[in-house]
C-alpha cells in the first residue's frame, strides 16, 4: 500500500469516524476546515439545534461557492495516487535532464 501523506491523515480518519463521502471531504478541505474539530460540529445528538455535519458541510460549501457540490469529485486516494504520478514524472525528467547534458 502506498505511503498516505501526514496532511491528508486526520482527513481519512474524518471520513472514517463521521462517514462522510467524498464530495463531503473535499467540500470540507475547499472550505479550509479542520477536520480535527468536526466532533464539535457533528454533536446533533447532545445539541439539537444542530444540523448533521453533512448538512453543515453542504450549507456551507453552497453560502460560499454557490453551488451544492463540486463538479469533479475526487477521493483522497486519487489525489495520492495523482501526486505520486506527479512525483514520479518530476524525478524522471530531473534525472533525465542531468544524463543527457552536453559535453564541452
Amino acid at each position: 500500500m502506498k505511503r498516505i501523506p501526514t496532511k491528508l491523515q486526520p482527513w481519512i480518519e474524518a471520513r472514517r469516524r463521521f462517514k462522510l463521502s467524498h464530495a463531503h471531504i473535499q467540500m470540507a478541505r475547499e472550505l479550509g476546515m479542520n477536520p480535527k474539530k468536526f466532533g464539535s460540529l457533528a454533536n446533533e445528538k447532545q445539541e439539537p439545534w444542530k444540523v448533521p455535519l453533512q448538512e453543515f458541510i453542504a450549507q456551507c460549501y453552497r453560502k460560499s461557492f454557490g453551488h451544492s457540490e463540486p463538479e469533479h469529485v475526487r477521493s483522497l486516494e486519487q489525489l495520492i495516487e495523482a501526486d505520486d504520478l506527479q512525483r514520479k514524472r518530476k524525478q524522471d525528467r530531473k534525472a533525465g535532464s542531468k544524463g543527457s547534458s552536453p559535453a564541452s
